[in-house]
């Protein structure tokens, strides 16, 4: 080997260290003390995370592959309702505990990619330094070893990763964040008394779909969609678990109200299967139940027990008995409605 190798790979070294840390204070910098960055540092809240079917794509960004992750549908959904009611004792969400800034999100998209690619380079460099390291041995018979500098580059290629990662990590839970920082708003209104049909979501549908399309185009030039997928794939979740739980706090809502609700979350179904990659069945299936729970109370009572035997499992027993709570003009509730259906569900 050259007698300046040795002196190379140090300075490759350094430029490694320094790039790193330039890259991790611009990190920093984008998320210090927003809740997302505190969040995805918890145990309980990485251990769902990685519990996530979208998260395989990280480990294999990893390098692992988790063979043990096969989850139903069933489980999936209930992983996902356990973070989202996480997420949602966390409100009321401020404002100034976001990013909002769009520049910010787009330099931790782009600075993800940048360090998956810094992390493929460097383990193609350390292959070919220890092949050619294992060269020299085999030829020269070297008594010693030359496979250190390859060890320090596969931790760097580690570390990189690990970063990268992070970067999308936070933007996932961002985007999940902002989904409630947007509904919570509508979901402190005790009433959804609407005097006629509108036409249009409401506006905090319209700010929250303008955001997703927004952001997800201005992040497009930088990822991948399965990346894509990663960060906008939770929404759907939370705000269909957000819409849900909303009819507990909601004194009462009308047919119109209940219109404007399908409506609202029609206009968050189209916003969201524009985004490549994202599972549009999946969508479909969890705002679908959203109508559907919405649409219940426009039903007789006796026609909605009718509905609670033959799908008692749809909705949990504190979902149907929130259908009965919530006063709807010109419906009306037997005293011992909620002894009713509490009857049924037990069987």
């Amino acid at each position: 080997m050259p007698k300046f190798s040795n002196d190379l790979v140090k300075h490759v070294q350094t430029f490694l260290e320094r790039t790193y840390e330039r890259c991790r204070t611009s990190y920093m910098e984008a998320v210090l003390e927003k809740q997302s960055y505190m969040l995805i540092g918890r145990h309980d809240i990485e251990k769902l995370m990685s519990l996530d079917l979208s998260s395989s794509y990280l480990t294999n960004l990893l390098g692992q592959f988790n063979m043990e992750n096969n989850s139903s549908d069933a489980e999936t959904i209930e992983i996902e309702l356990e973070l989202s009611e996480f997420l949602l004792n966390l409100r009321p969400i401020k404002q100034e505990n976001l990013i909002h800034d769009d520049n910010k999100l787009i330099l931790l998209a782009s600075l993800s990619d940048s360090l998956e690619y810094l992390a493929d380079s460097i383990e193609r460099l350390g292959k070919t330094t220890q092949k050619a390291s294992n060269h020299v041995e085999g030829k020269y018979y070297h008594s010693h070893s030359n496979s250190a500098p390859a060890r320090s580059l596969a931790s760097f290629a580690q570390d990189y990763r690990k970063l990268a990662v992070d970067c999308l990590k936070v933007l996932s839970i961002e985007m999940q964040l902002e989904t409630i920082f947007h509904m919570q708003r509508e979901m402190s209104n005790t009433e959804y008394l609407d005097d006629q049909d509108a036409e249009e979501p409401d506006d905090f549908i319209i700010s929250l779909t303008a955001q997703i399309n927004r952001r997800d185009d201005e992040m497009a030039p930088f990822i991948s969609n399965a990346k894509r997928n990663y960060i906008f794939g939770g929404i759907c979740g939370v705000a269909a678990h957000a819409s849900i739980k909303a009819l507990m706090d909601m004194k009462s809502i009308n047919l119109f109200g209940v219109q404007q609700t399908c409506r609202n979350t029609i206009a968050l179904e189209q916003a969201l299967s524009a985004i490549p990659s994202i599972n549009n069945e999946a969508v479909q299936q969890r705002l679908d139940r959203v109508r559907t729970y919405y649409e219940l109370l426009n039903m007789p009572f006796e026609a909605l027990l009718a509905f609670i035997t033959e799908h008692m499992h749809l909705f949990t027993i504190a979902e149907y008995a929130n259908l009965l709570s919530v006063q709807v003009p010109g419906r009306e509730i037997p005293p011992d409605a909620q002894d009713r259906v509490s009857e049924i569900l037990s069987l």
